[in-house]
């Protein structure tokens, strides 16, 4: 071709414009970036990004949030609370940080306890609560205990040989009150012979499979309790007589009665349990519950339950055994065999959940009483909280009677990529690859390209 300095004027404005027009594009993306903004999470849990609970709890909390983070002048403690916080920030656009240098306001950090550089003292509706751990979990359960409006105490009933929710016995409750207390909820026990009044703050009354009969003036107590529109647990489980440890009367009250016998589950020896008295639990009903509710729940020595709801009161089953389970009338210690001709069929139910309007002023909001009855209470057991999705069975069951509704099924995601596990010979190759392999390949070409290059 040809070069005029026609040519040359023209290769020169394109080199301008086009010089022009890539920092014209430059500085529109760097201004866009200061506007929006793209994050990606390649961890395999999306460890770095909000779980799906902990997002949509963030949606059902109305008016701003204020985090404050008592944190020295340590760029690395600012720069991981910052990180924490930013991944709620993304959902929730009022959600406030501030830093505050604790050494600068020693008073201040006296009057609220703050003990751990970086701390956050979280405030949400005039309420207030400390956070040491800065993880996600840690502070979703912060949210979730501000969000309720106020305190929620299960107050369980003892003296009969309850689960005891403080003990760490495996027939008792003791892992699941710490998951009670750790999203908000007080726990307390309440003997009705040493005091016959039951606490005024109680919001939910918990009966825990006792083992002996209650006196008729407790169950007169508790059913009295029931008829003023008291919330209750009650977790029943297979009893030795038809007396039911005495409450009969709350039985009759609620329009319960019970299978005879034993829930026998042959589906559970598919998962490996060689012991059939174990029910399990796939399928779910409509309900609030067990809405979205798709994990199997698993209950050892259950019997079934009957429900005639009484007048006024709405009854749904939200529990219910496998077409294959049946009610074992027979000697236990034999081999299990369906007997058409005395054992029951199922499915069988294992848990109601019941609910009553309950009269009010025209001025106030409608109220609903809730009662739920399980045909277990090993469940939530210590030996058998950890079993398929029981927990979160079990904190589904007490929002819903305390009437927190929307916070229901908000499970935090726990990480899954935390270790890198590498066996020895892996380990060894990796080791190799860089020592020798890698330098070898770089000697090589290196080689090849002086060998070239000399022969030209």
């Amino acid at each position: 071709m040809l070069v005029t300095s026609k040519t040359r004027t023209y290769t020169r404005l394109q080199s301008v414009v086009f010089t022009l027009l890539f920092l014209a594009v430059i500085g529109v993306l760097a201004y866009l970036s200061t506007r929006y903004s793209i994050t990606a999470d390649w961890t395999a849990n999306n460890r770095n990004t909000l779980s799906e609970a902990s997002s949509e709890l963030l949606k059902q909390l109305d008016g701003p949030i204020t985090i404050t983070s008592y944190a020295t002048e340590d760029e690395s403690v600012r720069r991981a609370v910052s990180e924490l916080v930013d991944r709620y920030r993304r959902y929730k656009t009022d959600l406030t940080l501030q830093f505050v240098n604790p050494d600068l306001e020693p008073e201040t950090v006296r009057a609220l306890g703050i003990r751990v550089n970086g701390e956050l003292r979280v405030e949400y509706q005039k309420r207030e609560e400390n956070l040491q751990n800065l993880s996600e979990q840690g502070l979703t359960n912060i949210l979730q205990r501000l969000a309720r409006s106020g305190e929620r105490w299960l107050v369980f009933i003892e003296g009969h040989g309850e689960r005891k929710p403080q003990s760490v016995a495996n027939h008792d409750l003791g892992q699941w009150s710490q998951q009670l207390t750790a999203k908000g909820f007080k726990v307390q026990t309440h003997n009705l012979v040493q005091n016959p009044q039951l606490p005024e703050n109680t919001q939910v009354l918990v009966l825990a499979g006792p083992q002996t009969d209650l006196l008729p003036g407790e169950v007169a107590m508790i059913t009295q309790y029931v008829a003023g529109g008291g919330n209750l647990l009650w977790l029943t489980d297979p009893p030795e007589d038809k007396n039911h440890y005495g409450l009969v009367p709350l039985a009759t009250q609620l329009g319960v009665d019970f299978e005879p016998g034993m829930v026998v589950d042959p589906t559970t020896q598919v998962l490996g349990i060689s012991d059939p008295r174990f029910a399990l639990v796939a399928d779910y009903p409509g309900h609030a519950i067990t809405r979205n509710f798709d994990a199997l729940t698993l209950f050892p020595q259950s019997h079934g339950l009957i429900i005639t709801p009484p007048d006024g009161w709405q009854a749904r089953i939200i529990l219910q055994t496998e077409k294959r389970s049946w009610s074992e009338l027979g000697d236990m210690s034999d081999s299990f065999q369906f007997d058409a001709a005395n054992d029951i069929p199922g499915p069988l139910t294992l848990g109601v959940a019941l609910t009553r309007a309950l009269s009010v002023d025209d001025s106030e909001p409608p109220q609903e009483q809730r009662i739920v009855v399980t045909g277990d209470g090993d469940f939530l057991s210590n030996a058998y909280l950890g079993n398929g999705a029981n927990l979160l069975l079990g904190m589904n069951i007490v929002n819903w009677l305390a009437n927190d509704d929307q916070l229901i099924n908000i499970p935090v995601k726990t990480a899954t990529d935390r270790n890198l596990q590498l066996s020895s010979l892996a380990q060894g190759m990796i080791g190799f690859g860089f020592l020798f392999v890698l330098p070898l390949l770089l000697a090589s070409s290196g080689f090849l390209i002086w060998w070239k290059r000399r022969k030209r």
